[in-house]
């Protein structure tokens, strides 16, 4: 698996300066043979949004060269499932429904779906079932806002 750390800190900086915010980015597909990039901005992220990201970042890709393996670039929005990878993700939407699995068990469970009622710098606190557990960051495998559909097809995930 190519080190994901790497080519944030490389990606990260021509992300930001074409003003987006590299929240999340993934090997994915059969094989990782997909590199997913998932940018957000205040206004949301249009498809003339993800084409520039993807030049931007396919130069950078092509000088230095850090995946070994053949692989697809994908540039998207972070979709009304949005990946919560920061504090600052995870404080923003406290009072939200969240998906959470983690890497080991905590009080005999891995995974937590409920709502967001806390979030510091190290840690979030979950209630599942009138039951709130603090999970830690460095302990997550994926935390995912989880999308809550209203009638009239219509959906609610906040900010």
């Amino acid at each position: 698996m190519q080190n994901l750390s790497r080519l944030r800190t490389m990606l990260e900086p021509p992300v930001e300066s074409l003003g987006y915010e590299l929240l999340h980015l993934e090997f994915a597909g059969q094989g990782g043979g997909i590199l997913r990039l998932y940018i957000d901005a205040p206004g949301g992220i249009e498809l003339d949004d993800c084409e520039a990201v993807s030049r931007q970042v396919s130069l950078v890709l092509d000088v230095e060269d850090p995946v070994k393996n053949a692989y697809t670039l994908e540039v998207s929005s972070p979709g009304l499932d949005r990946p919560l990878v920061k504090p600052a993700h995870f404080q923003r939407f406290v009072g939200e429904k969240v998906r959470i699995v983690m890497h080991v068990h905590v009080l005999g469970r891995r995974r937590f779906t409920g709502t967001l009622v806390e979030a510091d710098e190290t840690a979030a606190v979950v209630e599942v079932d009138g039951e709130s557990y603090s999970l830690p960051y460095d302990g997550m495998e994926s935390a995912r806002i989880e999308p809550v559909f209203e009638s009239a097809g219509r959906s609610r995930h906040g900010r």
